[in-house]
């Protein structure tokens, strides 16, 4: 196991999107994700996490101990096989194993976290291991993030396009386009807040060098993952505080609150990064903690 971070820490993300859908809603017809009540756009932590770790596995492809448990189109189980053939365990008769090696259970976490990225930073719910009656099927990960909210009310927009790939024969020989649409939001700026445990780390051995590529792959997130439906996406802001200590010297909504960002101009509507101003009241900041602006 490596050795884990020391230190709690919780940070601040601001990043934004033009005449994209940063997150669309399948249960809307794929429109941008909006909190009815207040019109503000919404983001999932998932939708995040599957950036970081699009962006691990590109960064770390063929490192051992840096591969991605949660991937597209690759069942749970195929990755819960390495764990067995490490420890020479027959899946099918795993009763027998456990009854040899009690501590069998802990050991296929261990290795988990170790070889794989996501697990040691997110945690997950390995369902085959659950199935196979042992008992560290979940896996609670250091590094949690909520749910983006856009600053101000979104706008969704839908705008039809014209499509000259005709789905079928009998549709073109009667018409030569078909009419397609996109959503997009012209503009927003979005806020995301997240929390690195020192206490879980020590679970998962969340290391170091592991925190320094969590920032890295945060700052670089919607670098390699562009999407004509995204639009352009860009990190804008990345604040960190960190503690001197494992289990903090402040509550984390004491220091969030100390990030104020707002519109310059409430006349017009903002299209741009510059159209707001982000502030951080350093000295509204308890002893203990610092402040580290990464973007």
């Amino acid at each position: 196991m490596r050795e884990p971070i020391n230190s709690r820490y919780e940070f601040v993300i601001l990043f934004d999107v033009v005449n994209g859908n940063p997150n669309g809603d399948p249960d809307a017809g794929n429109m941008p994700r909006i909190d009815p009540e207040t019109g503000h756009g919404i983001v999932t932590d998932v939708c995040i996490k599957r950036k970081i770790r699009n962006y691990v596995e590109a960064v770390k492809e063929g490192d051992k101990e840096y591969k991605i448990y949660i991937k597209e189109n690759i069942p749970l189980n195929v990755s819960d096989r390495t764990a067995y053939q490490y420890l020479g365990v027959d899946e099918k008769s795993i009763g027998e194993a456990k009854k040899k090696d009690p501590g069998i259970d802990e050991k296929i976490r261990d290795f988990m976290c170790s070889n794989f990225y996501d697990i040691r930073t997110f945690g997950a719910v390995m369902t085959t291991f659950v199935k196979a009656a042992l008992s560290c099927g979940q896996v609670r990960g250091p590094v949690q993030l909520s749910f983006a909210r856009s600053i101000d009310p979104i706008v969704q927009q839908e705008v039809t396009i014209t499509r000259v790939a005709i789905t079928t024969e009998a549709d073109a020989e009667k018409k030569g386009t078909e009419m397609g649409r996109k959503h997009i939001i012209p503009y927003a700026l979005y806020r995301m807040e997240g929390f690195v445990s020192a206490n879980l780390a020590k679970v998962t051995g969340f290391s170091d060098d592991d925190l320094d590529l969590l920032w890295e792959a945060i700052k670089n997130m919607f670098e390699h993952d562009r999407s004509a439906a995204r639009g352009k996406m860009a990190v804008r802001e990345l604040i960190v505080f960190k503690h001197n200590g494992t289990f903090g010297n402040a509550p984390a909504h004491v220091l969030f609150d100390t990030v104020k960002v707002t519109r310059k101009d409430l006349e017009k509507p903002a299209r741009e990064y510059s159209d707001y101003e982000v502030t951080v009241f350093t000295e509204n900041i308890p002893e203990g903690v610092t402040c580290i602006r990464m973007i």
